[in-house]
């Protein structure tokens, strides 16, 4: 029954792509290929890496596009480790260490709980920075964006 299965939805599979291959308006040819915002590729060549993007230097504090936006990492966080055991944002911007490293103070909410019960360390549920907080780089974005500022930030 199983290899029933699997035979059905290998035949749906390819016959989906070749649907999409007859009606896209460039198709890709050869040995069947990928199509993603970044470009056709085919499955069996390696594409080369992009360029590694660049991260402005000194940009200072990034102003905020959105009420309760996180706010943005103004540096690279190349080989930033940020796991269970290490949090190498920490070192710079833990209220210990911010003013000695010159860095802004992480936010007294990453002391709360749910609950908002005060921590004596980082909550456990703001540890991981790099879920909210992103490096703005100097990129070309993949897709068209219309997307304007709140007016009160403006």
């Amino acid at each position: 029954m199983k290899r029933f299965v699997l035979a059905v939805m290998a035949v749906a599979v390819t016959f989906t792509g070749f649907v999409h291959s007859e009606d896209a308006q460039a198709p890709i040819r050869g040995i069947g290929g990928v199509e993603s915002l970044r470009g056709a590729s085919e499955l069996e060549t390696t594409r080369p890496a992009d360029a590694l993007k660049r991260f402005p230097r000194d940009q200072g504090t990034i102003d905020s596009d959105y009420v309760y936006q996180p706010p943005l990492v103004p540096h690279t966080i190349r080989n930033y480790e940020v796991s269970l055991n290490v949090n190498k944002c920490l070192s710079c911007h833990s209220w210990k260490n911010a003013k000695e490293m010159g860095a802004t103070k992480i936010s007294v909410t990453h002391y709360q709980t749910r609950e908002g019960q005060v921590l004596s360390d980082v909550s456990p549920r703001r540890y991981f920075c790099l879920q909210c907080h992103v490096p703005q780089a100097d990129a070309k974005p993949l897709v068209e964006n219309e997307f304007q500022r709140v007016d009160a930030l403006q």
